[in-house]
């Protein structure tokens, strides 16, 4: 152990000479770990908010969407080869959708629902993973269909029960001669995806069931394209659009849901802002610390000179003590924000309303990356702040030091 380093220590955790010293240590280790934990647990909570909403809008929206202005598209197989050989290897499903409002009703509760006709063959695992009760639809079993868990509590319906949907015939206003149609459906699965704009508004029911509910035989609303690369979605859409002429649209994730991920941009502006605040926080805890230090031991600081430290050893002592400081609250910050992160990841301690956040619970990422970051942003600052309060301790004169005492 170094001369430097042993007095280092001796200052900070000593409580023979100087327990205000020992106390303003802790006050300022105490200060970083809280800074450093804040920090973490921010921006794991954003990384969170990013990646779970992002992936629960792509299980249900899919990368891309092709629709049509005229509403549906006849004869979509057509298209549908088009795609397939024009992206060819970038694409990792495709599945075409019949979508339509409709009005789900048992027995005297209704509800306006979007219905989503959905080919039963195709890679549905983001809505199968989300189910709670029951199963996903069978094939070659009729009129059965999937509702969201907000949506079956506001029916007061439950697993196997049956509803009765209420559709437009040929997506066309009502007329004598265009009765709606009326068609009962049973319940076999119930999911939950927390957010509740999909759970109250999606029914899924089988893409055939659909063409004959709304009487739009081989007829489709969209197709729903999933990439291998989700950063490869805007290129990839430029591409459509040169060959898919009107009356196709293709739109992005991004477009679709514009203000979800306008929302999520606009969190991460203030970052860097509040990184700024947090990290000066300690910066000056370190700082007031080692000029309180500095004031304290001015004696003892003489007697080390008197006795033969040079400069340099003095300055090491400081930045010794500005590096225990700093390294001792930075990993008890981080030891804080991996127990507080744990136990919210394991066991939902803070909720929060799904309506406005389109989740139940408050998500939370712990990437090694954000430990890591804030902690090596953190110490080098707070190694850099002890610079001033340890060149002030070098310059300090021994003679005049043990006159004044």
């Amino acid at each position: 152990m170094s001369f430097s380093f042993f007095i280092a220590k001796k200052y900070i955790f000593s409580r023979k000479e100087s327990k205000f010293i020992s106390f303003i240590s802790g006050i300022t280790i105490s200060g970083i770990a809280l800074g450093v934990a804040t920090l973490i647990i921010a921006l794991s909570i954003l990384k969170g908010f990013e990646n779970t909403i992002t992936y629960k809008v792509m299980d249900f929206d899919s990368h891309i969407q092709i629709t049509s202005y005229s509403g549906t598209i006849p004869e979509y197989k057509n298209e549908f080869n088009k795609i397939q050989n024009l992206l060819n290897t970038k694409i990792n499903s495709m599945q075409p959708y019949l979508s339509q409002l409709a009005i789900i009703s048992k027995k005297k509760r209704k509800e306006g629902v979007s219905i989503k006709g959905i080919r039963l063959q195709d890679n549905w695992n983001g809505i199968k993973s989300d189910i709670i009760e029951g199963e996903f639809i069978k094939e070659g079993n009729k009129n059965h269909l999937i509702i969201g868990k907000k949506l079956a509590e506001k029916l007061l319906a439950k697993l196997e029960d049956y509803v009765i949907i209420f559709a437009l015939s040929n997506d066309k206003l009502p007329s004598p001669d265009n009765p709606p149609n009326i068609e009962r459906f049973q319940i076999v699965g119930i999911y939950e995806s927390g957010m509740s704009a999909y759970d109250d508004l999606n029914v899924y029911v089988s893409l055939n069931d659909a063409q004959d509910l709304f009487n739009l035989n081989n007829q489709i609303s969209g197709i729903d394209i999933r990439l291998n690369n989700a950063s490869q979605i805007d290129s990839t859409k430029n591409i459509l659009e040169k060959v898919l002429r009107y009356p196709n649209r293709v739109r992005t994730i991004y477009q679709t849901h514009r203000n979800i991920f306008t929302w999520i941009d606009l969190q991460k502006k203030p970052i860097p802002i509040i990184l700024t605040l947090i990290i000066l926080v300690a910066v000056f805890n370190i700082v007031g610390t080692l000029l309180i230090m500095v004031l304290e031991k001015t004696s003892s600081l003489g007697v080390l000179r008197s006795i033969g430290a040079n400069r340099k050893q003095i300055i090491k002592i400081f930045l010794y003590n500005g590096s225990i400081l700093s390294v001792v609250g930075i990993l008890l910050g981080n030891l804080l924000a991996f127990v507080l992160g744990y136990l919210q990841l394991h066991y939902d301690l803070i909720s929060i309303p799904s309506s406005v956040y389109l989740m139940s619970s408050v998500p939370i990422q712990l990437s090694p990356l954000i430990f890591l970051g804030v902690s090596f942003t953190t110490l080098l600052l707070c190694l850099v702040s002890s610079v001033i309060p340890s060149y002030i301790a070098s310059k300090i004169d021994p003679i005049k030091t043990l006159r004044f005492n």
